[in-house]
């Protein structure tokens, strides 16, 4: 792989630098998560979780909206929309429980 790759980057730009590690073949991308994760002084990387390119598109729009009211708002509502999801599925698994017998419960 090139886990090295974000490092690399970070160390010649003075932008931010968002490493994604990638599950390859072997050891479920914790090697890459490592490469990523483990930068020198000075060598700064942001790291999200292992094959989560979503998150790291998340951070980048979190990032640049700090200075682009649009995007900071197009977030606010993007995060308004996961917490609905996770309510609705969350009235759902509640509901399905309650429907079930309950064995050994008082």
């Amino acid at each position: 792989g090139a886990a090295h790759l974000p490092g690399m980057l970070a160390a010649v730009t003075p932008l931010p630098v968002i490493g994604v590690p990638v599950p390859l073949k072997y050891l479920d991308g914790m090697d890459s998560l490592l490469s990523i994760v483990q930068m020198p002084a000075g060598v700064p990387v942001a790291t999200v979780a292992v094959g989560n390119a979503r998150n790291a598109g998340l951070l980048a729009v979190r990032i640049l909206g700090a200075s682009d009211p649009d995007l900071q708002s197009r977030m606010v509502e993007f995060q308004a929309e996961l917490k609905a999801a996770a309510q609705a599925k969350g009235e759902v698994v509640r509901r399905e429980a309650a429907a079930k017998p309950r064995v050994g419960f008082a």
